[in-house]
């Protein structure tokens, strides 16, 4: 089993890297601006520093995340996805300063919610993850899919919630284990209320989660955004 998950980790390393040098040779404009011959000109990554902020998930979770999910930091995340793994640098930036708000110890263990299997045969690589591995640290993999769901994008809270319930599973107990669940970005909470389920449902501890960015709730009344838990601080 040991030797197992050390090949696992070597064929990860690899790929990391070729993703890497694919991302060098081909050509690029700014994923902020459009400018081109930069993957990310120096005035758009100033944009990318960190302003933690903090939203509650469906069942009570605290996720930290590393800014608010718009404008630019939008632009820079869907480029990302959409396979410019150079840009999983700059964005380690805004993860790390959600870990550290999450403020997790040495007995808590990171995992990553995991890709589906269309969305990584699609990209490649696992967003989430290639993003947690920049900022130094590495996840545990106890959770896999349960069964197949629909996209998420273009549906309503209470469809995401519905569309993803049960579609994690643990993969051994996770008895006296606690967790931290590491996301790229938190829109209404649903995935990550999932993966909690999921790793609660196998005995583990879910003590909150960390995300690159998240959506703010908007104001039915006034249309402007709002914070679930407020600012973090």
């Amino acid at each position: 089993m040991r030797e197992d998950r050390r090949v696992v980790a070597w064929i990860e390393l690899v790929r990391e890297a070729a993703l890497d040098a694919l991302a060098l040779v081909l050509p690029t404009s700014c994923a902020g601006c459009g400018a081109e011959g930069h993957e990310l000109c120096t005035p758009c990554r100033a944009q990318l520093a960190p302003s933690p902020v903090r939203v509650a998930a469906p069942g009570g979770v605290l996720v930290s995340a590393g800014t608010g999910y718009r404008d630019h930091v939008q632009r820079v995340v869907l480029a990302y996805k959409e396979g410019r793994t150079g840009l999983a640098s700059p964005l380690a930036g805004l993860l790390a300063a959600a870990l550290a708000d999450a403020a997790p110890s040495p007995d808590i263990e990171l995992c990553v919610v995991p890709s589906t299997r269309a969305a990584y045969r699609r990209r490649g690589f696992d967003p989430a993850r290639l993003v947690l591995v920049r900022t130094g640290y590495r996840d545990v993999r106890v959770l896999r899919a349960a069964r197949p769901h629909r996209v998420q994008k273009g549906l309503g809270r209470h469809e995401r919630r519905m569309n993803l319930e049960g579609v994690h599973r643990a993969r051994r107990s996770l008895a006296g284990r606690r967790f931290l669940i590491v996301d790229d970005v938190v829109t209404t909470g649903a995935t990550i209320a999932e993966a909690a389920r999921a790793i609660r449902a196998a005995g583990g501890e879910v003590v909150g989660a960390a995300a690159i960015a998240a959506t703010p709730l908007r104001s039915a009344r006034r249309g402007t955004p709002t914070w679930y838990s407020g600012n973090a601080g």
